[in-house]
């Protein structure tokens, strides 16, 4: 599928930045560039049914008449039986018999251009942003592991649903917190994607995690262009 129709205007939103406690703390305006487009539903759709598909396991497996074991003798003579004659009793309609046209082992995996899958996960973010479903923290700071501190914060911020935390995966004491909660599901930034963030209500990021910090807004903006100049392309070549 070739990425067309794509919206050149971004949206500027911003969030309230908070602590753990809920307090207000000021605003921050998020990069245009990652949480400012206009999602492309088909794109979307794509992307995520190809991850899906890709987290299948494919193990299914059926036995053909050739691998169910037994049938090698002719269960009964070929004439005056007054029977349908038959050469073995694994074939596919004999009970006990082989399997035609069953399924073997596969892979699900789909092919999906990583410019297509980059540009989901950007429109994942802005379609969470732009249903105010984005929360900045400062920061998180649990001094022991506490599912009960944990779970007050997320009370104290007013969070509920399904919730993805987005966070370091070396503040152990963050991590080990909310592992016991069972509506938190925690992610690594880098490995974000656009079925874990649709699938949830609500996108927690502490500051410093934030996408469209320092280099990361220009490397959004290029992966942006690039989806642009594809759309471009796929235009003019369908008007030849």
């Amino acid at each position: 599928m070739a990425i067309a129709q794509i919206e050149r205007e971004l949206v500027k939103v911003s969030v309230t930045k908070r602590n753990q406690k809920g307090e207000e703390l000021g605003t921050i305006d998020l990069e245009p560039a990652i949480f400012g487009l206009q999602p492309n539903i088909a794109l979307l759709h794509q992307v995520v049914t190809a991850q899906l598909a890709a987290a299948r396991a494919g193990t299914q497996s059926t036995k053909t008449r050739a691998e169910v074991s037994g049938g090698g003798a002719k269960p009964f003579r070929q004439k005056g039986t007054g029977r349908a004659r038959q050469g073995s009793n694994r074939s596919p309609h004999w009970t006990g018999g082989g399997v035609a046209l069953g399924p073997k082992p596969r892979s699900y995996a789909q092919k999906t251009p990583k410019k297509m899958i980059r540009l989901a996960l950007l429109q994942a973010l802005s379609d969470r942003a732009q249903s105010d479903a984005i929360t900045v923290l400062d920061a998180w700071s649990f001094p022991e592991i506490k599912t009960k501190d944990a779970a007050a914060a997320l009370k104290a911020l007013q969070l509920e649903g399904r919730i993805l935390i987005v966070v370091d995966p070396y503040d152990y004491n963050t991590v080990r917190s909310f592992s016991n909660i069972p509506e938190v599901q925690l992610i690594d930034v880098d490995e974000l994607n656009a079925y874990d963030i649709l699938k949830s209500d609500v996108v927690v990021f502490t500051e410093n995690l934030l996408p469209g910090v320092d280099e990361g807004s220009e490397a959004a903006s290029a992966v942006v262009e690039v989806a642009f100049d594809a759309s471009d392309e796929d235009s003019e070549e369908g008007e030849e």
